[in-house]
């Protein structure tokens, strides 16, 4: 349940349709927002306090991201003593942007007037660094300039040397690490691993959206980061959790919704974070003081119309193959056995062999994903709402 100060602060807004939308789908607020994920909270604050690297994996979307800022709003409220920072590498190509990233983070974690942000500038002079400024946001930016691989290499071990040298303990989150595999340097795991093995001071927590990727990283006894991190995995949220939260969340804002209206959403978006409260933003901000079933697909229908020219690019990147996969995937939401030939030719999908390639390319691109539970192993399309639109249309 959402606390007293809360409902109190709710309560002095404007109630009703005008209110600001309590459904977040970008970016971390704060932790009445965040949904759950207690369990995986509870672990990684354990984990930070015994300088446990963690794994943690999951879905795009999934909240991975806003679990680690929930994570250090965490540390925060409980006053530990650690310094935080985030990386997030996703556009990073190659081990001279990795530099980049991780120092412009640093660089804005201890600004350049503070005495440890002139230590830093100091630490790195030594690199021949230029110094400016992003053109959108403001922040202060490095850029470096090396004459062979080993400046590369050995810019990484200063930079993560400043950090060890602190004196206090570092929490670094690197967000979808599974990009260092994308880099043409081919040994960036081995060095990463060898940095950061001796370090006593820096807490990791590597995150990535590519499970097969992070699996092999963490669990491959051929890989150099094999067995060294807590590994934490991102499920969907308990629907009668999810029930609550969406509940609460009219209730303060002086509105209601119906049962029928909540079990519609959770279907719809297989429970999926960022889709459940997306469709939530939608039904809030177009129904009335009791939200139903008939805002809900109403919402579903905005949703849907305003994403179709996005959706329907794929389907000039995608082969034929592939598109009529996506179809019926779409159609059964999950395929546990889509080499079968029940399915093959229930969706006139082709031979095995085929059918094979053309799952292969679409997970190669994000387009389909592979679960694997104590249960069972099923594949199914990542974006739920363009898997709603296929099977809509389809």
């Amino acid at each position: 349940m959402l606390n007293q100060k809360l409902f109190v602060s709710l309560q002095q807004r404007q109630t009703g349709k005008n209110m600001d939308n309590p459904f977040i789908f970008k970016g971390y607020i704060d932790s009445e927002h965040f949904c759950d994920r207690q369990k995986e909270l509870e672990t990684m604050i354990n984990c930070v306090k015994n300088n446990i690297d963690v794994t943690l994996i999951a879905q795009r979307r999934m909240g991975k991201t806003g679990l680690i800022y929930r994570l250090m709003d965490e540390i925060k409220s409980q006053q530990i003593d650690i310094t935080l920072l985030y990386v997030d590498i996703f556009a990073t190509r190659n081990l001279a942007e990795l530099n980049k990233t991780l120092a412009d983070t640093i660089l804005q974690t201890f600004p350049e007037k503070t005495s440890l942000g002139k230590r830093f500038l100091s630490f790195i002079k030594g690199f021949r660094p230029t110094f400016g400024f992003d053109q959108i946001t403001g922040l202060p930016e490095i850029t470096f300039y090396y004459q062979n691989e080993a400046d590369k290499v050995h810019t990484l071990e200063s930079q993560l040397a400043f950090l060890e040298e602190q004196p206090v303990p570092v929490l670094l989150a690197i967000d979808e690490f599974q990009q260092i595999r994308e880099y043409p340097e081919q040994n960036i795991e081995a060095i990463l691993r060898t940095i950061l093995q001796q370090s006593h001071n820096i807490t990791c927590i590597f995150c990535g959206s590519r499970k097969h990727m992070m699996v092999d990283i963490f669990s491959n006894p051929q890989r150099p980061f094999f067995s060294s991190t807590q590994f934490i995995g991102l499920a969907n949220i308990d629907a009668t959790v999810y029930t609550d939260y969406i509940v609460d969340w009219f209730h303060h804002a002086g509105r209601t919704i119906t049962d029928d209206a909540v079990q519609m959403i959770l279907r719809w978006t297989r429970l999926h974070t960022y889709y459940t409260q997306r469709l939530c933003h939608e039904v809030f901000s177009i129904a009335n003081t009791n939200a139903t079933t008939d805002d809900v697909k109403r919402a579903c229908l905005n949703i849907l119309s305003g994403n179709e020219s996005y959706f329907l690019q794929y389907r000039s990147l995608l082969s034929d193959g592939q598109w009529r996969f996506l179809i019926a995937l779409s159609k059964e939401e999950e395929v546990e056995k889509p080499y079968a030939t029940l399915f093959l030719k229930k969706y006139n999908i082709g031979a095995s062999a085929v059918a094979h390639r053309n799952l292969e390319s679409l997970q190669e691109k994000d387009l389909v994903f592979c679960e694997t539970t104590k249960e069972r192993t099923y594949y199914a399309i990542a974006d739920v709402f363009f898997m709603r639109w296929l099977a809509r249309e389809y």
